[in-house]
């Protein structure tokens, strides 16, 4: 039988109903009285690191998950961790690539509804991550939502009500998990490296910029000294305007000349981007060399470019390890 780790952070599974709206409410062990049936198939440990709605969880919070792993990760056959839908996608993200090449599998679950509700979605999430966490075929970091089972740096939340709230972009979900059954769509445990790795620092002065017609690119200038990095999203595959009283162009030259990280992503969630096909992005692309995104989410966007900035001591490092694929996060690499 299967040992598998609990970890609670708090998040709709978990909450309950107050004067001022849901709220975290149930510990680790509570929510687990409500699946009973996983005494078929596991045994669980439980372990409540904090208890936040998710819009609370930020990059200190992936470290501390990353290292709970790290500290137990010989003493159980695979880790589920509930969580607020809100950030999840970023989570999942962040802990696949500050938990790298894991035999065993690192499960992201949580709800749209409270685990308490006679109506909710939630224990057969929780019961189908600690089930999937159980399979021998499972390993790395995912997300296990409404049946599915997402790459941890596929997944967005694409409806803010609707059960099925978590879609994989850009790539297949890995399972489907349906009356207790899992069906693999994507099984390649057996081209898993051996050698865990465990990350250790992120560097969180990463901003995402969204851009709106008619806004100025002095943006980038107030936020010159807050930030070490920025990923812009540009309309369409890749297309930056020229208009402003202070173009850009001119303010991407001050942060790259800087050594500060420009990247580019697109606004539209699925095809990627591809800055080179129209002139409103190629001559600014090759100009200075930005670097895109791709086919690659916004949220593994972000949190890839937190973990590399926080190893990399140049440009140059910064650019292998961000085009370097983990956990499928980019299929189209180019820069290869």
């Amino acid at each position: 039988m299967k040992r598998i780790m609990l970890i609670a952070t708090g998040g709709t599974i978990a909450s309950g109903y107050t004067e001022d709206g849901l709220a975290p409410k149930f510990k680790a062990a509570e929510l687990l009285e409500y699946v009973e049936e996983y005494r078929e198939f596991c045994s669980v440990e439980v372990l409540q690191p904090f208890n936040l709605d998710s819009t609370n969880v930020c990059g200190k919070h992936w470290l501390e998950l990353a290292a709970i792993i790290e500290k137990h990760y010989e003493e159980f056959d695979g880790f589920v961790i509930c969580h607020g839908t809100d950030t999840m996608a970023f989570t999942a993200a962040a802990l696949s690539y500050l938990v790298q090449n894991s035999t065993r599998p690192i499960i992201i679950t949580g709800s749209q509804k409270p685990i308490n509700l006679p109506v909710t979605d939630a224990r057969t999430n929780l019961l189908d991550s600690l089930r999937f966490a159980s399979e021998p075929k499972a390993h790395g970091v995912n997300i296990v939502f409404g049946g599915n089972v997402i790459a941890g740096t596929r997944a967005k939340k694409e409806r803010s009500k609707s059960y099925n709230a978590f879609s994989s972009i850009n790539y297949p979900s890995v399972a489907v998990i349906r009356d207790g059954r899992i069906v693999f769509y994507i099984d390649d445990k057996e081209k898993a490296e051996e050698k865990v790795l465990f990350y250790h620092r992120l560097n969180q002065r990463v901003l995402l910029l969204k851009l709106v017609p008619g806004m100025d690119g002095s943006i980038l200038d107030r936020l010159f000294d807050c930030y070490d990095g920025v990923i812009i999203e540009a309309f369409g595959v890749g297309g930056f305007p020229e208009y402003g009283t202070i173009p850009f162009y001119q303010e991407i030259r001050r942060w790259t000349d800087a050594g500060k990280i420009v990247m580019l992503a697109t606004q539209v969630t699925h095809e990627g981007s591809d800055m080179e096909l129209y002139q409103v992005g190629k001559a600014i692309k090759e100009d200075f060399n930005l670097m895109e995104a791709y086919d690659m989410t916004l949220e593994a966007t972000v949190t890839k470019t937190m973990w590399a900035m926080g190893l990399a001591s140049d440009a140059e490092e910064f650019r292998r390890l961000f085009y370097r694929t983990v956990n499928h996060d980019i299929l189209l690499t180019p820069e290869e």
